[in-house]
This record gives C-alpha cells, sequence and structure tokens, in this order.
C-alpha cells in the first residue's frame, strides 16, 4: 500500500511561521586566484558577474589599482558602444586600491541589437582637484559567449594602457598575433580601432575589418570580422586562424584593411598589417618578431594605418 508522504509541519516561534530559510552559499561568488596573480606592468584589474544581464548591469570591483599618485580614489564609467555620448558612472571609492563597488547599473537597450554592442568599463582616479584621470578601459563584447554562464563566476579584465601617441591620419588598430609552432597556426584576433577616417555620415556607415595572409604579394585566403555601425572606434575582439607551416613565415606577411560600408559600396578606410622583414619595417617588423619569439602567446600591439589601394 502506497502512502503519500509529508511534508515537514513549519517551525513557529511564537506569533511567527518559519516556513523556510536561505542558504547563503548559493549567494557567494566562486573564488579564484585573479585578485592575488598580476603580471609585471599591470595597470589594474576589474571583476564583472558572469551573466548576460548581470554583466551588462552589475559593477563588483577592482584590485591593485595603480593611480599617478601615492593614493587612489577611483570611480568607474560605463559606455555602451557605439554610444559615445551616453554613459553611467559609479561613486567615488576613496583612498583605496582594491575598490568595492557592488553597484547596478541600467541600459536601456532592445534585446535584438544587445549582442551588437559592447560594453566599455573606463577606472579612473579623481584627483584632489576633482579631475578625472583615466587609469584605463576595459572591453566586454556582448556577443562573446564566454561571458556567459554561472552568475556566482566572476569575469576579470586587465586594464589597458592607452597609446599616449597621437592618432594617425587614417586611424589605427589593434590587433593580437600568436604562432604555433606544433599545429603550423597562425592566430590574429582584431581587437579594435580608433579615429578611422570615414568619407560618409558616420551614422550610415558600417566598419569591418578583412584579414588578408599573403605569400610573396599574393593573397592566400580571406577572412572578414562583423561589421561595426555608427563608430570610428569600433570594437572587434574576432579571432582568425590560418595554417602556416615555419618555412613560409620568411615569406608571409599580413594585410589587415578597414573598410567601410555604405549601401554596398566598401572603399578602404585604411591598411595595416606584419611580417617579416622583406615586407615590413618599424613596429609592424617588432610585432612580427616578438610573435615568433614569444610561441604560442598572445602578442597585443597597436599600428597606425595608412592609405590603400587595394581593391
Amino acid at each position: 500500500m502506497l502512502r503519500r508522504s509529508q511534508s515537514p509541519s513549519p517551525c513557529v516561534v511564537g506569533d511567527a511561521c518559519v516556513v523556510g530559510t536561505i542558504n547563503p552559499e548559493l549567494y557567494k561568488f566562486l573564488e579564484d586566484n585573479s585578485e592575488t596573480h598580476f603580471p609585471e606592468g599591470c595597470l589594474g584589474r576589474l571583476g564583472v558577474p558572469a551573466g548576460g544581464r548581470r554583466l551588462l548591469g552589475d559593477l563588483i570591483k577592482a584590485r591593485r589599482l595603480q593611480a599617478p599618485s601615492e593614493t587612489c580614489s577611483p570611480l568607474v564609467k560605463r559606455h555602451l558602444l557605439p554610444d559615445e555620448r551616453h554613459f553611467l558612472q559609479s561613486r567615488i571609492k576613496c583612498k583605496t586600491a582594491n575598490p568595492q563597488f557592488d553597484e547596478q547599473f541600467i541600459f536601456q537597450v532592445s534585446s535584438k541589437s544587445v549582442t551588437q554592442r559592447v560594453l566599455r568599463v573606463s577606472v579612473y582616479h579623481v584627483d584632489r582637484q576633482r579631475q578625472h584621470q583615466l587609469l584605463g578601459p576595459v572591453f566586454f563584447p556582448l556577443k562573446d559567449k564566454t561571458l556567459e554562464g554561472d552568475c556566482r563566476r566572476i569575469i576579470w579584465r586587465d586594464l589597458e594602457a592607452e597609446s599616449l601617441e597621437p592618432p594617425s591620419e587614417f586611424g589605427d588598430l589593434q590587433s593580437c598575433l600568436s604562432y604555433n609552432d606544433c599545429l603550423h597556426r597562425l592566430t590574429v584576433v582584431v581587437l579594435r580601432a580608433k579615429g578611422l577616417w570615414l568619407q560618409e555620415d558616420m551614422s550610415f556607415v558600417s566598419v569591418s575589418v578583412r584579414v588578408s595572409p599573403m605569400n610573396h604579394n599574393k593573397f592566400v585566403k580571406f577572412k572578414k570580422t562583423s561589421a561595426v555601425l555608427g563608430s570610428a572606434s569600433p570594437v572587434y575582439s574576432d579571432t582568425f586562424s590560418f595554417q602556416a607551416g615555419p618555412a613560409e613565415l620568411d615569406t608571409a606577411r599580413l594585410s589587415l584593411t578597414a573598410l567601410q560600408s555604405t549601401e554596398g559600396d566598401k572603399p578602404p578606410a585604411g591598411q595595416g598589417g606584419g611580417g617579416p622583414c622583406m615586407y615590413a619595417r618599424g613596429k609592424q617588423l617588432a610585432h612580427w618578431n616578438e610573435m615568433l619569439n614569444k610561441r604560442k602567446e598572445l602578442v597585443k600591439r597597436w599600428h597606425a594605418l595608412c592609405r590603400t589601394t587595394e581593391p
């Protein structure tokens, strides 16, 4: 004979009835070593919760911020790119290089366009004259699937150093290069661009970057990033891999071309790249050599774009 199981009776305390308790373990963030291990030259590290809506709205903490003075009084500004005009700002945390924010922000954005946006979180130091000095930004492309997951997990990003050099005439492009000699694989990560020279009304122009490996002066393959609409400083974080044997690296080079699209036409906005001494000089050559010396590591650099006549 089957008997219906009985639920436990609620506990009565005075005039109140206890119907359940909250388990605090469910609300703790998972621990890791990201708060204790910092590479040399690190400008600081920012932590936000994983998960789409929480990433967009919550701000947790920062660690080991490097202020220009002895004490650090940080605040954070959040932009939802490509909108550069509107931002949300945190409260100032006085005299701490390890601020705990625990603040929430609300962006009005449609669910259809959210994956096309990039969250930029910029950390500033507020000095005695109430001037805001940028310590560094962090970028979170909302299309990135690695940002999803357990909301108790904290996503850490190191602050990026802003280039102190004046912008070039046709803009600048930031990319990462890596070469795996075991797999014969060349990896290119197109991160972002800034100050692009666009020919039309910017609000109607979408910009993408074409990645083209070349052998001697012949194009081997073409790959292209996603297109970003209405920004002269687009953020991509798109990764591409190409097969290249060690012997090919002496005659291979990369062409990175920023393309602007208006009503089907795609005129180049500027070109950069990298390669060995046969094809590159200056920073492009230094970036290529550093990639070869640091096998399997992502080497990040900014490069000035120049005018191009490529089709």
